[in-house]
């Protein structure tokens, strides 16, 4: 089979960082362009919460 390379995985952390460093310049711009996520919104209680800690205090 000429021609065919076989892909194996690194057995130590030389390799796996040889392995990163042949990673495309073009890939990693490419993952700093993408958009961060969103946050969420914030958390808020509300009455029915409130009411299931309400007496929170007695069981500590």
């Amino acid at each position: 089979m000429s021609g065919v390379s076989t892909v194996t995985e690194p057995e130590t952390l030389g390799e796996l960082i040889a392995d990163c460093a042949d990673i495309p310049a073009d890939l990693c711009r490419e993952q700093r362009a993408m958009p961060r996520p969103r946050t969420a919104n914030p958390w808020r209680v509300d009455e029915a919460c409130h009411a299931q800690v309400a007496d929170l205090d007695a069981y500590i």
